[in-house]
C-alpha cells in the first residue's frame, strides 16, 4: 500500500500537471517494456518496440544496473529538450553520489559512466543520443495521442473537484484509495516503483519495486506460518506487512499529479528534497497508446470523451465570447440546452460568464484554453 501523509498547507497545493511531460511519460514505457506483467495487453507493443528500439538507446539501460535508476533523471519539462536540459543541470555532486548508489556492487562500470561520473561533456553527449533515440522510437509517433488523454484526465480531474470536492477528485484518480484524516491511502497495486526514471526494459532487470508482490505473499504467508508456528513467525509476517506500506509525508511541499499512459503497475513516485513530490499514476484506457491511422483523429480528440460530444463543441466553441443565443446556434442546439453546459462547465472553471445589460457572454478560461489545447 501507498499512504501520502498531507499537511493543512498540503491541501491547497495539490496541483494536476498542466500538460504531459516527454521524460517521466518516456520513462514509464520503457519500465513498461521490462515489466513482467500485462503480457496480455502489451504483449504485441512491447516486442513491436523491442524490436525497433535502436541500439543508440541502450546506454539508458546501463544507467540501471540492478533495476534502480538515478534520481538526477527524476524531471518533468514540456518537451523532451526540456526535460534533457533539467537533467543534465543536477548538481555535480548529485550525479556523482547517484551513480556510485546506483552502482555500488554491481560490478564493472562502464566507461561512459566513469566518464558521467566525472562531468564529461561527451559522456552527457551519450546520455542525450540514447534519451532521443528511445523518444524517437516509443514516444513520437503517439505524442499527440498522449496529449489528447492527458487534456482528457485534466478535464476529468478539473470537474471532479469543482464538483465533488478534492477528495473525490483524488479518489477518481485511483480508484479504491481514499482521503481519509489527512492521508491519501492507496490500495495493493500489481507493483510501484520509487521514481519515475526506472528504464529496466533495456538492462533486462525488473525494478526493485516491482518485486514488492513476491514480498507481498512472503508477507502474507509469514503470517500464516505464524498463526501455526508461534508467535516469532508471526512477528516476521507483521514486520513484512510493514514494509509492505510505503509512507509519503508531504510535509508543505504540496502534490503534483502527473497521469500517465504507458504504465499499468502501482504509482510511481518522485520524492526529492525540497520539490513537490509528484505521483505519476496510470491512467487511459489500459491499451499503450497507440498511432492513428491518418486523417483518424476527430477534431475534439480525447476531450469529448472526458466532457461528452456535445459539451466539448460547446467549450471549444468558446474560444471567443458568445452570447447564450449565438452558442446554441453554433452548436445546434437550444438555447436551455446551452445554458446548462454553460453552467456545468463555469462550475469547472472552464469558462466565465459577463452581463452586459440584458445579454450574457461565455468565453473560455486560462484553464479552459488549457484544456483544448489552445494555448501554447
Amino acid at each position: 500500500m501507498l499512504h501520502i501523509r498531507f499537511t493543512a498547507e498540503d491541501m491547497s497545493r495539490v496541483r494536476f500537471a498542466p500538460r504531459p511531460s516527454p521524460v517521466p511519460e518516456l520513462h514509464a514505457a520503457l519500465l513498461m517494456l521490462g515489466a513482467p506483467h500485462e503480457g496480455l495487453l502489451f504483449g504485441r507493443w512491447r516486442g513491436r518496440l523491442l524490436r525497433t528500439l535502436p541500439g543508440a538507446a541502450e546506454p539508458l539501460g546501463e544507467l540501471v544496473p540492478g533495476g534502480a535508476a538515478p534520481r538526477f533523471l527524476d524531471v518533468l519539462g514540456g518537451t523532451r529538450e526540456e526535460g534533457f536540459a533539467l537533467i543534465r543541470s543536477a548538481r555535480p555532486e548529485f550525479v556523482r553520489s547517484e551513480l556510485a548508489r546506483v552502482y555500488a556492487g554491481q560490478g564493472a562500470v562502464p566507461p561512459w559512466v566513469r566518464a558521467l561520473h566525472r562531468g564529461d561533456a561527451a559522456a552527457w553527449d551519450t546520455l542525450d543520443r540514447a534519451q532521443r533515440a528511445a523518444h524517437e522510437t516509443v514516444l513520437a509517433p503517439v505524442w499527440p495521442l498522449v496529449q489528447d488523454l492527458h487534456r482528457a484526465e485534466f478535464t476529468r480531474y478539473a470537474l471532479t473537484a469543482a464538483e465533488q470536492g478534492l477528495a473525490a477528485a483524488l479518489a477518481a484518480v485511483a480508484p479504491g484509495s481514499r482521503l481519509r484524516d489527512g492521508v491519501w491511502e492507496w490500495p495493493s497495486a500489481p507493483s510501484a516503483l520509487s521514481a519515475l526514471s526506472a528504464p529496466s526494459a533495456l538492462s533486462a532487470i525488473e525494478a526493485p519495486v516491482a518485486r514488492a508482490e513476491p514480498e507481498a505473499r512472503g508477507a502474507g504467508a509469514g503470517e500464516a506460518r505464524g498463526a501455526s508456528e508461534g508467535p516469532e513467525a508471526g512477528k516476521v509476517g507483521e514486520a513484512r506487512a510493514a514494509r509492505a506500506t510505503r509512507e509519503v509525508r508531504l510535509g508543505g511541499r504540496g502534490l503534483v499529479l502527473l497521469p500517465t499512459f504507458h504504465w499499468r503497475g502501482g504509482p510511481l513516485v518522485q520524492d526529492l528534497p525540497d520539490r513537490p513530490v509528484v505521483l505519476a499514476y496510470p491512467a487511459g484506457g489500459g491499451l499503450p497508446p497507440a498511432p492513428e491511422p491518418r486523417g483518424a483523429r476527430s477534431e475534439d480528440g480525447g476531450l469529448a470523451a472526458a466532457l461528452g460530444r456535445t459539451r466539448a463543441a460547446v467549450l471549444r466553441a468558446l474560444a471567443e465570447p458568445r452570447t447564450t443565443t449565438d452558442l446554441a446556434r453554433r452548436t445546434g442546439i437550444g438555447n436551455a440546452t446551452a445554458s446548462a453546459h454553460a453552467a456545468a462547465l463555469r462550475a469547472a472553471g472552464l469558462i466565465t460568464t459577463t452581463r452586459t445589460g440584458r445579454s450574457v457572454h461565455h468565453e473560455q478560461t486560462p484553464l479552459g484554453m488549457l484544456v483544448v489545447g489552445t494555448t501554447p
